[in-house]
C-alpha cells in the first residue's frame, strides 16, 4: 500500500465540495409533499417509516425535524449498529426525551449500572414527557439496529402506554415486531414505504439544479427511471455528474436493480475522487464510525479530519454523529459497498487494518469496539485476553449483553482452549444468577490464573477475587471471605490509564463485595472499614454505581454503632442513588431495607413502611439473599411493633426459607430466629419457641439476643424468677449482643419480670435505665414490641426523659413521633447533651437544687446551664424555654 502522504489537500480536491460559501448541500431539497404527509401524521399515536437502504429516509426525518414550528418539542434518537444492550438504548432514549423537554443541564446525565429496571425506566421517560409543554415527538432512527428483543419487547410496551397528545416516529428497513397491527386496526397507525419515498421526476429535476448540474429533460427523465426514484442512486449519480465531462453518456451507460447502479455509482465516483480520498475511503470502511486521529492511522496520512467535513459538506454519504463535528459514519449501504470494494482490491490489508484499529481504540478505552476488530482480524487469542481484561468494567458499563455477544462471536475450539474467555464466562453466568456454572468457570480461571504470565497475574487475581466475593454474596457461602483479602494490592497501579482504570474497577469491586461479605457474616468492623475505602475509591475514578452500592451496605454496617449514624449513611446512599435515577433499582435496596430498620427502632412505623415497600419492590426473587432476608426481618419488626406477631411470623419464616437455599452461614438468621423465637411466646407458642432457640449453633447461645428471647419466653410460662436469670448476664454486660435494641430490651423485659414479682421501684428503676440507655438514639421499637409502653404512665413526674415518653406513647397509640436528629428549625446554637438533659427538668416543678440533686451536679452547674438553654434557645424565662423546647420537639407537648 502506498506509503505516508503529505499535508491535507484544499477542500476543492474533494469532488463535490462547492466553492461558494453560504451554499446549499448538495443533494439535499425540500420534500415538500413528504414533509406535509410527516405533519399530517401527527394525528396518529405513531408513524412508521419503513423501507430499504438508500431510500432517504433519516434525511426525511431530519427534514421534517428542522421546520420551525412553535411548542413542538422532538426527541431525536439514531440507535448505533448492533446494540444489543436494553440499558444502553433506553439511556440513550432518555438522554434524548430530557434534551428535548428541556430537562438536560438539570439532573444528572444517565449513567449505566449493571442489572437494569426496564419498568422504572419508562417511567422515567413518561414522567419527563409528561412533564413538558407543548406536543412532543419521540423519533427513533435506524431501528432495524436495535438487536435485543428485550428491548424490542419494552418499547412495544412503552408506545402502548404513551399519552394521546405524544407522537412517536419510526425510521427502520424492515417492520420491528411491535405488535403496530394494533395501532393500524385502531386508525392509529401512519405509513411510509419505500414506494412513498421514491423521488418523482421532478423531485428528480429539482435535486439536481439544486446540485448545479444541467441536463436536458429528456437525459433527468433517463436519469428518474434508470434510477427508479431510489434516493440513494438519485444521490450518487448526482456526486458522479458534478463535472463530468459527458453527462448524458454517463447516465445512458447505467442499468438495472438497486445493487448494480449502486455499485455502478460509487465506482463512478470513487474513481473521480482524487487518491488519496478514495484511499481515506476504502481503508476507513471497515469502521462502524471513525474520526481524523484514527483515519490517519489507518491511512497513514495526515489531514484525515479535513477530508471528512469536506465530504460531510458535499452530502457525500458522510454524516456527523457529534455536534463537534468530530466523529463521522458513512451511510450504510455506501459502506457496505465500500468493504466489497476493499476486499476485493486489497484483500491482504484487511486483517492488519483491523489490528491497527483495534489496537487505537483499546488505547482510548473502547473495549468493545477493539474486540470486535480483533476477531474480525482473525486474532481470537488477543481478542479473548483483552475481553477478560475488560469484562468487569464492560459489565459496570451495562454492556452485559454485548459481552454476552461477543462471546458468541468466538470459535468453539476458541471458547475450549481459552482460559481468559473462562473469566469471562464466570461473569456473565453470574450477572444472570447461573451460579454453579459461575463457580466452574471460576475453577477454570483460577487455574490459569496461577501459571499466567506475571504481568497479568495480578489483574486476573483481583478480577477472580472480586468475581469469587460475588459469587459468595449471592449464594451465602462466606467461610472463606477473609482469604480473599490477599489480592487487594495496596493501591491502583498499571503501566498506563487504561490498565490503571481496570485496576481501580477490580480493587473498587473487590472492596465491595468484600465488605458486603464481612458485613453479611457481622463482621461490621472490617466491613465499615472496607466498605468506606471502597466507596471512597469508586468515588475517586468515578464509578458512581460502585458508590451507591457501598455507601447503601453500610447503613446495617454501622448500625452497631449509633442508629444515627446508620441513619446518615442511608440518607447519603439515598441521594446518590436518586440523583442517578437509581431510587428503583436493586443496588439500593440495601439502603432503603436499613433506613427502614432505622425507621422502626425510633417509631416512624408509617415512614419506615413507605420505604420497606420501597425495597420489595426492587428486591427480586433471585436477588442477593442477604438484602431479601434483611427485608423480611425489618418487616417482621414492623408487624411486631404494630402487635401483628401472626404477620411478623410469617415475614420471618419467609426470611428462614431464604437462609434454607444458602450454602454457608448468615449473620442474620439469628437474628430471625430470637425474634421469632419471642414472637412465638408472644402467641402462646412456648414449646415451638423452646426448639426455635434450641435449633441455633452452639455458638449463638451466648449472645444477648438469645437471652432476651429466652427471657420472653419464661415471661410468658409465667416464670418471672426464671426471666430475671435469663436476663443476667445481658444487665451484667457479659453476654455480647449484636443489636442496640437489645440491652434497651433487656432492661425493660428486667422491669416486666420485677413487676410481675411486685417489685415496683426495681421496675421503674428498669425501665429509667431503659430510657436512660433508649434516649441518645431515640429508640422506641423495644418499648412498643415488648409493651413494657405500659409501665411509662406509672413513671414519677421528674424523668429527665419527658419527650422521649411521649413519643413512645404516641408511637404506640398510632400518633407518628418527631423524627429522629435535630429538627429542621433548631436553635441557633445546638444544645449540647448535659444542657438537653437540664432541659428535661424545666418543665416539672423541682427547684434548680433538685435539679442538681437528681442529676448529681452542683447548684452552680444547673445554673450555668440554664443560662445557655435560654441563651440558645431565644428565651427569657424558665416557661418560654419549655414552649421553645415544645416547639423544638426537643420536650414532649403536653407533658409535665
Amino acid at each position: 500500500m502506498p506509503g505516508r502522504q503529505g499535508a491535507a489537500p484544499d477542500r476543492s480536491a474533494v469532488v463535490g465540495a462547492a466553492d461558494v460559501p453560504g451554499r446549499k448541500r448538495l443533494g439535499l431539497i425540500e420534500r415538500r409533499d413528504l414533509v406535509a404527509a410527516l405533519e399530517h401524521a401527527a394525528d396518529k399515536r405513531v408513524t412508521l417509516i419503513s423501507a430499504p437502504a438508500g431510500s432517504g429516509k433519516t434525511s426525511l426525518l431530519r427534514a421534517w425535524a428542522e421546520r420551525p414550528v412553535a411548542h413542538r418539542r422532538i426527541a431525536f434518537l439514531s440507535v448505533r449498529p448492533g446494540q444489543r444492550d436494553p440499558q444502553l438504548f433506553w439511556l440513550a432514549l432518555l438522554a434524548a426525551v430530557r434534551a428535548a423537554a428541556g430537562a438536560g443541564d438539570a439532573v444528572e446525565p444517565p449513567a449505566a449500572m449493571p442489572g437494569f429496571n426496564a419498568g422504572a425506566m419508562m417511567e422515567k421517560i413518561l414522567s419527563e414527557i409528561t412533564g413538558s409543554d407543548g406536543g412532543f415527538f419521540l423519533v427513533i432512527d435506524d431501528l432495524h439496529e436495535l438487536g435485543s428483543a428485550e428491548a424490542v419487547e419494552q418499547l412495544a410496551a412503552l408506545l402502548a402506554g404513551l399519552p394521546p397528545d405524544v407522537h412517536v416516529l419510526l425510521a427502520t428497513r424492515q417492520d420491528p415486531p411491535l405488535r403496530l397491527h394494533k395501532l393500524r386496526l385502531a386508525g392509529e397507525l401512519a405509513e411510509v414505504r419505500a414506494a412513498q419515498l421514491r423521488f418523482t421526476e421532478a423531485e428528480t429535476r429539482e435535486l439536481l439544479a439544486t446540485s448545479g448540474v444541467a441536463l436536458p429533460d429528456r437525459v433527468a427523465g433517463m436519469l428518474h427511471r434508470r434510477t427508479e426514484g431510489w434516493a440513494a442512486g438519485l444521490r450518487l449519480a448526482v456526486l458522479s455528474l458534478t463535472g463530468h465531462p459527458d453527462p448524458e453518456q454517463f447516465v445512458a451507460e447505467f442499468s438495472g436493480s438497486h445493487r448494480t447502479v449502486a455499485e455502478y455509482l460509487i465506482a463512478e465516483m470513487l474513481e473521480r475522487q482524487p487518491p488519496h480520498v478514495q484511499r481515506l475511503l476504502l481503508l476507513t470502511s471497515l469502521l462502524d464510525r471513525v474520526n481524523g486521529e484514527l483515519a490517519d492511522l489507518l491511512t497513514g496520512a495526515a489531514g484525515s479530519e479535513r477530508i471528512l467535513l469536506d465530504l460531510e459538506d458535499a452530502n457525500a454519504f458522510v454524516v456527523s454523529l457529534d455536534p463537534g463535528r468530530s466523529w463521522f459514519r458513512y451511510h450504510h449501504m455506501f459502506a457496505d459497498l465500500l468493504r466489497l470494494e476493499l476486499r476485493r482490491t486489497c484483500p491482504q490489508a484487511v486483517p492488519e487494518l483491523h489490528r491497527l484499529a483495534a489496537r487505537w481504540f483499546a488505547e482510548h478505552a473502547q473495549a468493545v469496539d477493539a474486540v470486535r476488530h480483533l476477531q474480525a482480524a482473525g486474532d481470537w487469542t488477543e481478542a479473548a485476553r483483552l475481553l477478560a481484561d475488560h469484562t468487569v468494567s464492560l459489565t459496570l458499563d451495562g454492556h452485559a449483553a454485548t459481552v454476552v455477544a461477543l462471546l458468541r462471536s468466538f470459535p468453539d475450539h476458541v471458547g475450549e482452549d481459552s482460559p481468559d474467555l473462562a473469566l469471562v464466562h464466570a461473569n456473565a453466568a453470574l450477572h444472570q444468577y447461573r451460579l454453579d456454572e459461575a463457580l466452574a468457570h471460576l475453577g477454570i480461571a483460577r487455574s490459569y490464573a496461577a501459571t499466567a504470565p506475571a504481568d497479568r497475574r495480578a489483574r486476573l487475581r483481583m478480577a477472580i477475587a472480586a468475581l469469587d466475593l460475588l459469587l459468595a454474596r449471592l449464594r451465602g457461602h462466606f467461610d472463606a471471605v477473609s482469604e480473599q483479602a490477599d489480592a487487594l494490592p495496596s493501591q491502583a497501579t498499571g503501566r498506563s490509564t487504561t490498565e490503571v482504570a481496570l485496576a481501580g474497577d477490580l480493587r473498587a469491586l473487590v472492596l465491595l463485595n468484600l465488605g458486603v461479605s464481612e458485613s453479611w457474616s457481622l463482621r461490621l468492623a472490617d466491613s465499615e472499614r472496607h466498605l468506606s475505602e471502597g466507596a471512597a475509591l469508586a468515588r475517586g475514578i468515578g464509578r458512581p454505581y460502585l458508590e451507591v452500592a457501598c455507601l447503601a451496605h453500610l447503613g446495617f454496617a454501622s448500625a452497631t454503632h449509633s442508629l444515627a449514624r446508620a441513619r446518615h449513611q442511608c440518607e447519603k446512599a439515598l441521594a446518590l442513588a436518586a440523583r442517578y435515577g437509581w431510587d428503583t433499582e436493586a443496588v439500593i435496596a440495601p439502603a432503603q431495607a436499613a433506613f427502614a430498620g432505622t425507621l422502626v427502632c425510633t417509631g416512624e412505623f408509617g415512614h419506615a413502611e413507605q420505604w420497606l415497600e420501597r425495597a420489595r419492590l426492587v428486591t427480586r426473587s433471585e436477588g442477593e439473599p442477604g438484602v431479601r432476608i434483611l427485608v423480611r426481618l425489618v418487616s417482621a419488626m414492623l408487624a411486631a411493633a404494630r402487635g401483628r406477631h401472626r404477620e411478623a411470623l410469617a415475614e420471618l419464616a419467609a426470611a428462614e426459607e431464604v437462609q434454607a437455599r444458602m450454602v454457608g452461614r448468615h449473620g442474620l438468621p439469628a437474628r430471625v430466629s430470637t425474634w421469632t423465637a419471642a414472637t412465638q411466646a408472644r402467641l402462646g407458642m412456648a414449646d415451638l419457641a423452646w426448639s426455635t432457640l434450641a435449633g441455633l449453633d452452639g455458638q449463638d447461645t451466648a449472645l444477648g439476643e438469645i437471652r432476651t428471647a429466652a427471657a420472653v419466653i419464661r415471661l410468658a410460662e409465667r416464670d418471672p424468677a426464671g426471666a430475671r436469670r435469663e436476663l443476667r448476664p445481658v444487665l451484667d454486660g457479659d453476654a455480647p449482643a449484636h443489636s442496640l435494641l437489645t440491652p434497651v430490651e433487656a432492661r425493660l423485659l428486667d422491669a416486666l419480670a420485677c413487676r410481675a414479682l411486685g417489685d415496683d421501684r426495681a421496675a421503674g428503676e428498669a425501665v429509667e435505665h431503659a430510657l436512660h440507655l433508649a434516649e441518645p438514639d431515640r429508640l422506641i421499637l423495644p418499648f412498643a414490641v415488648t409493651g413494657a409502653w405500659a409501665l411509662l404512665e406509672s413513671l414519677p413526674q421528674t424523668t429527665s426523659h419527658a419527650a422521649l415518653v411521649a413519643d413512645i406513647l404516641d408511637a404506640v397509640h398510632g400518633n407518628a413521633p418527631a423524627p429522629a436528629g435535630r429538627p429542621a428549625a433548631g436553635p441557633a446554637e445546638e444544645l449540647s447533651p448535659s444542657e438537653l438533659r437540664v432541659l428535661r427538668y424545666l418543665p416539672t416543678n423541682l427547684t434548680r437544687p433538685e435539679i442538681a440533686a437528681e442529676l448529681s451536679v452542683s447548684p452552680n452547674t444547673v445554673n450555668t446551664h440554664i443560662r445557655r438553654i435560654y441563651a440558645k434557645l431565644g428565651a427569657g424565662d424558665r416557661s418560654s424555654a419549655v414552649q421553645r423546647g415544645r416547639e423544638l420537639r426537643l420536650l414532649a407537648n403536653g407533658r409535665t
